[in-house]
């Protein structure tokens, strides 16, 4: 793997260990940030931008280093924006303060948060997932949006999984529409990437059970004994559902009950409601009850 260059096409150009004042939409630094939007760029660089002064600090505080932070005059004196910028310094990052106006250019957004993190990406390969015990891992084959995605992973957090393994053509998680929508669970949650064939490989030597959601499946997703044991759980794409070779991989097909009109749940519902019951066992709120 290349290393990415912390300075490459002019994001970071800021003198470390000074706050570069930038006022210009068409300065470079800003011009490459704005790149940032668009994957080809994101990946040619291997970053990708975070909004927000909760999720940065979050994000340092589970050991991420900040390669460029961005904030709007709005922080400047703020206590907790100093605080960040220093750490990022401190960890050889730079350190822009800008306006408003070129936050809301570089986010897309018309009332932009005033922090702004670029973040290297970050990809765990196939081989590293050991599962054991009685953890959670969620597969996802071919998710299209990007909403869906960062929904996904911000429940998977919660319900604490230990991975999401992207198979095949999957939206970007490094997207900023992904990003917010993980409300800062990308940084707690890693990510796998994967071929179908390179899944199907990996699966044969997992010791556990393999659940997939399928409109086919006969088996009531309640009645299936989850506890004690690794679990995967494979979903399929929005549209199609899962193919007949993830299908075949799976031990159970499962089936959520329905009653009404809709004749099928949103991706992310899906997941969720899939991800409690798995976890059902070791999900106790304070207290034992």
């Amino acid at each position: 793997m290349t290393r990415h260059d912390d300075h490459h096409r002019g994001v970071g150009l800021a003198r470390p260990g000074k706050v570069k004042e930038v006022t210009s939409l068409t300065n470079p630094i800003v011009k490459d940030l704005r790149s940032l939007a668009i994957k080809k760029f994101r990946d040619q660089q291997g970053v990708f931008l975070a909004e927000g002064l909760k999720l940065v600090i979050d994000a340092l505080d589970l050991g991420w280093t900040i390669k460029t932070l961005v904030y709007s005059k709005a922080g400047k004196g703020n206590s907790l924006v100093e605080q960040v910028a220093a750490r990022t310094i401190a960890k050889g990052g730079d350190v822009l303060e800008v306006s408003e106006k070129i936050v809301a250019a570089i986010t897309r957004r018309d009332n932009p948060q005033m922090v702004v993190g670029v973040f290297e990406q970050k990809l765990q390969p196939l081989a590293a997932i050991r599962p054991t015990g009685n953890e959670v891992y969620v597969a996802l084959d071919r998710v299209r949006d990007p909403g869906n995605l960062g929904t996904i992973i911000r429940t998977a957090d919660a319900v604490g999984a230990k991975a999401i393994i992207l198979i095949g053509d999957a939206t970007d998680p490094f997207s900023l529409e992904t990003v917010r929508a993980t409300m800062g669970s990308v940084f707690a949650m890693p990510l796998v990437r994967a071929t179908e064939a390179e899944f199907l490989s990996w699966r044969k030597n997992f010791q556990g059970l393999v659940v997939g959601t399928h409109l086919k499946g006969a088996v009531d997703y309640r009645t299936i004994p989850y506890a004690n044991k690794p679990v995967i759980l494979l979903m399929g794409n929005e549209q199609q559902g899962l193919p007949d070779q993830l299908a075949s991989a799976c031990d159970k097909l499962a089936r959520i009950p329905q009653e009404g009109r809709a004749d099928s749940l949103n991706l992310a519902i899906a997941t969720g409601v899939m991800l409690f019951e798995i976890r059902r066992d070791a999900l106790k709120l304070d207290g034992g009850n």
